[in-house]
């Protein structure tokens, strides 16, 4: 039998055209659906397969670590998202 862990991560979700994306920075990984509920969906399924593999590979501690996760005592701990907003932005651009 294999052992379960439970922990949260934040996940964003962002509405593209008709589609849903689902984000999380702490795992770099997106998905998307039709809806909203099919975006969630398959972005549980991509990640139970992401740390799947990460595990059966035996490279969970360094991919982690990549990913700016910290372990304290023995729970690893996500990178949070502390801010999200609209930032303004200037760039130059060429006349001609």
């Amino acid at each position: 039998m294999a052992l379960r862990v439970d922990f949260k991560l934040s996940v964003i979700f962002i509405r593209e055209g008709k589609r849903f994306v689902a984000y999380a920075p702490a795992i770099d990984l997106s998905t998307s659906g039709r809806n909203f509920e099919e975006a969630k969906r398959h972005f549980e399924e991509a990640a139970e397969i992401f740390f799947e593999e990460i595990s059966r590979k035996g490279t969970l501690n360094d991919a982690l670590l990549d990913l700016g996760w910290a372990k304290q005592r023995n729970t690893w701990q996500p990178p949070m998202v502390v801010s999200q907003g609209l930032e303004t932005i200037t760039i130059p651009v060429a006349v001609s």
